[in-house]
């Protein structure tokens, strides 16, 4: 079979895109352009890739948020960065949230930059970080675009599920299961978004920045137009994602951040993910039957000082309980609001994702 050539289109960040499917390109035989194939900034042989004003290096001795843990997953020792405020679970059984990285980060970088460690202490929430292995894509991208990483029991789905279930049996750390969260950045959000549709029963609620919806693309060449353009009717999707949910469904309270000038997941993906997602709901729960994207609860605007504008949007069930959030950044590109200045895919001039993301899983699940 001849390989084919991936077409250029206006406004993509090719490079950027490259870094984030490169095992999966180079096992589809897709061709590449050997002048898209190293991002600016590149090491020639070895080192670390930094994409100018995308990935910056943080200081060599940062030290990690947390204790790096080793789950033994189907007979494979899996990696994750597990933190807890002093004293939190003894008295009480506390909440969880699952964070996932996105492309070039590991669980140490994603949890600086996210600042998710200062959100922890002062919010009252344990942290779970599990970090993807380069063995599985060489730049630490969670593969979303995979079927066999989009349903329950199989893939990068059920390895994250079965860390939590044993971090869930920890003794010394009491959770509270009926408060388990999952969030994600990039191919990080886009596989807590497979999360939350095929493990109801373990996550509480969701957030998905600069994410893109579940089963929006099924190989790589879908994730490129996917990711450029948005992919999938949006009511189709939120069948699929109801029927993913199986006996388990219910509806799962969403939140969605994006920035207007990303160029590496359109902006068009945060619509996307969130009718997908009340779509679904809808399907779920009898008090979601009104859910209307053209009919929000509250709309507030507001703008950082000396930084972005941005645009706050929520949704509530029949009962008056939060259910669907979405955070729109004017200016934003492809990086974590708010982030720590310097950190790996941050801006600082954006409103706090962090912060408001907590805000919206302790308002979802009272």
């Amino acid at each position: 079979m001849h390989a084919c050539y991936v077409a250029r289109m206006p406004g993509i960040d090719w490079q950027e895109l490259y870094a984030q499917n490169r095992a999966a390109i180079q096992r589809s035989g897709v061709r590449w352009p050997q002048t898209m194939a190293r991002p600016a900034g590149a090491a020639a042989a070895g080192g670390e890739r930094v994409v100018p004003g995308r990935h910056i290096n943080l200081p060599g001795d940062v030290e990690a948020p947390g204790e790096y843990r080793t789950f033994t997953v189907g007979g494979r020792a899996r990696q994750a960065l597990v933190y807890a405020p002093p004293g939190l679970g003894v008295a009480n059984a506390a909440p969880l949230v699952c964070m996932l990285h996105g492309c070039t980060q590991t669980a140490t970088r994603f949890a600086a930059a996210t600042k998710i460690r200062a959100a922890a202490d002062r919010h009252g929430f344990a942290v779970l970080l599990p970090e993807q292995d380069r063995a599985d894509n060489a730049m630490r991208c969670w593969n979303w675009f995979a079927p066999e990483h989009q349903e329950r029991g199989r893939g990068e789905p059920s390895a994250i599920a079965a860390i939590l279930t044993q971090l869930l049996a920890d003794r010394e750390l009491r959770i509270d299961r009926r408060r388990v969260f999952v969030c994600g950045l990039s191919s990080g959000g886009a596989m807590a978004a497979i999360l939350a549709v095929t493990y109801p029963d373990l996550f509480s609620a969701a957030a998905i920045h600069s994410g893109l919806a579940y089963r929006s693309a099924s190989d790589v060449r879908s994730a490129h137009a996917a990711m450029a353009n948005g992919g999938g009717d949006p009511a189709a999707q939120g069948r699929a994602a109801y029927a993913a949910m199986g006996p388990r469904a219910r509806a799962v309270p969403t939140m969605v951040i994006h920035g207007s000038d990303d160029r590496t997941v359109a902006a068009v993906n945060a619509r996307l993910v969130l009718r997908q997602a009340m779509a679904a709901n809808r399907l779920a729960a009898p008090d979601c039957r009104l859910l209307d994207e053209d009919h929000p609860d509250a709309v507030v605007t507001g703008q950082v000082h000396g930084g972005h504008a941005y645009t706050r949007t929520r949704w509530t069930d029949g009962r008056g309980a939060p259910m669907h959030e979405l955070l729109l950044v004017d200016g934003l590109g492809h990086a974590w609001s708010g982030g720590l200045a310097g950190g790996s895919h941050t801006d600082p001039r954006g409103p706090d994702a962090t912060d408001a993301i907590a805000r919206f899983f302790a308002d979802a699940t009272p």
